[in-house]
């Protein structure tokens, strides 16, 4: 399971958790300008904007879970188990690998309207990337300054939603996680007023009770309505070190702690990585579950008209920083 989320202040960031019981060997991949993107179906790209993610790389190809490009343009895949249909080849149609989508949009696209025009005539491929990787279920959250929209293969074909929240967890689909909003809309971070009847003398016994009711369980449309509230209520200043702390904070509403979520034989869903990125600057910031410091990989400070990718291992051990 996972969360991604936008949030903006002076620049724009976006980020997500990955809750997973094990990791594939994740690492901070830079795609520059010249790095060959070849494709299963459709033309190979040779030439495209430089990108920065998280990412599994495999055969010198990089699977990205999210990334940014240096345009502005964001994609988190999120899973969509049960509900996530993907299609034989069609004639007339852009076929594109679910692999293969991030770096499709990615490399061509400026903003979202641009990926919005490609997705229309896009068809996702049910071909896998290989017999040790097969189809990952998701769907995905396409991000820039202005908009976000959400991105659905199904069985009735690529839904397109716009998100005004700009938030994705798992299931359900996106409208119906929308939906559930309704069910919350009188929390507030306010005191809350007696309501109940005024026969009766109830008072405040603490602070935080306008979001007495806010869902706290671990299921995916509990986390889309508590990183919702927990975002479109924040407030930061507006230098980067505050606005990446705040982001962190956001997402930390729906961190998985190791115990709390028991899949069997001693596996947990954790939250393996949390990540934000500062969009506009192409700063791709990161936490592990075991490393709480922040780490940063600037995709400017490496040559971008490269043509081969440029990998960091994720830092995994805890970073303490002794005072006395």
């Amino acid at each position: 399971m996972c969360t991604a989320a936008t949030y903006k202040t002076k620049d724009f960031y976006f980020g997500r958790t990955l809750d997973y019981e094990f990791s594939y060997g994740d690492e901070v991949t830079i795609t520059p300008r010249n790095f060959e993107f070849k494709f299963r179906e459709v033309d190979d790209i040779k030439s495209h904007y430089a990108i920065i993610g998280m990412a599994f790389v495999t055969e010198d190809y990089p699977l990205y879970y999210d990334a940014i490009n240096e345009k502005g343009l964001a994609i988190a895949g999120l899973n969509f188990v049960g509900n996530a249909h993907y299609k034989e080849k069609q004639e007339g149609k852009d076929n594109v690998a679910q692999f293969e989508l991030i770096p499709w949009i990615l490399s061509q696209c400026s903003n979202v309207n641009e990926a919005r025009n490609l997705i229309e005539k896009m068809n996702v491929l049910n071909t896998p990337f290989s017999d040790k990787l097969p189809l990952a279920s998701l769907h995905w959250i396409i991000s820039d300054s202005t908009q976000s929209i959400t991105v659905e293969s199904v069985i009735d074909g690529i839904k397109i939603y716009d998100n005004p929240v700009g938030v994705l967890t798992n299931n359900p689909s996106f409208d119906k996680q929308m939906f559930a909003l309704n069910n919350y809309m009188y929390l507030s971070p306010k005191s809350p007023e007696n309501k109940f009847s005024k026969e009766l003398d109830l008072s405040l016994y603490s602070r935080g009770m306008g979001a007495i009711g806010l869902p706290g369980d671990l299921s995916s449309q509990s986390r889309f309505i508590r990183v919702a509230y927990t975002k479109l209520n924040s407030f930061s200043k507006e230098d980067e070190k505050s606005s990446v702390s705040q982001f962190f904070h956001i997402l930390g509403s729906v961190d998985q702690q190791r115990g709390c979520c028991d899949l069997g034989d001693d596996k947990f869903e954790i939250t393996i990585y949390t990540s934000c990125c500062n969009v506009n600057k192409g700063i791709y910031y990161y936490t592990t579950y075991d490393n709480h410091q922040i780490t940063a990989v600037d995709m400017h400070k490496e040559n971008l008209d490269s043509n081969v990718l440029i990998c960091y291992p994720l830092i995994k051990e805890e970073q303490i920083r002794t005072q006395n």
